[in-house]
């Protein structure tokens, strides 16, 4: 008995860590990010690409015409989300992606297929899975 009750106690108390985690981290994300670099498939992406905005507010995401929502969910060893498209060409969809945050540095590796969460920052030949980093925008 003694055990079934130190297991529940355990299980909230790490519910409640991984909340306020979340809470911080909901902080630290929120902004403006520019991309700094982007591959896909384990190929990089156009630099083009850098000139495009990722913007984070509350829990809300907004990329040139695609908009929705970032929902952070427990992940065993990283960072984890799910991307949930409301408008635009990810509608409908919800991507499973994996992220670090390291100062003014946000790293994403999404699956676009949606099917399964990343395990690593990294990408092969032969996955839709894409990896960004991004630099915070200074506000001048």
């Amino acid at each position: 008995m003694y055990i079934k009750a130190f297991m529940a106690v355990a299980l909230v108390w790490s519910l409640l860590l991984a909340l306020n985690n979340f809470d911080d981290d909901k902080k630290a994300l929120q902004g403006s990010w520019v991309i700094v670099s982007a591959e896909l498939a384990g190929q990089p992406l156009p630099d083009e690409m850098k000139a495009d905005k990722l913007v984070l507010d509350g829990y809300s995401y907004r990329y040139r015409n695609d908009h929705g929502e970032i929902k952070l969910v427990p992940a065993e060893g990283v960072k984890a989300m799910d991307v949930i498209g409301k408008e635009g060409p990810n509608k409908g969809k919800t991507l499973p992606a994996i992220y670090k945050l390291d100062g003014d540095s946000l790293t994403i590796c999404y699956d676009l297929t949606g099917k399964a969460r990343p395990t690593q920052f990294k990408t092969e030949a032969g996955t839709m899975q894409l990896l960004i980093t991004y630099k915070r925008e200074k506000k001048e």
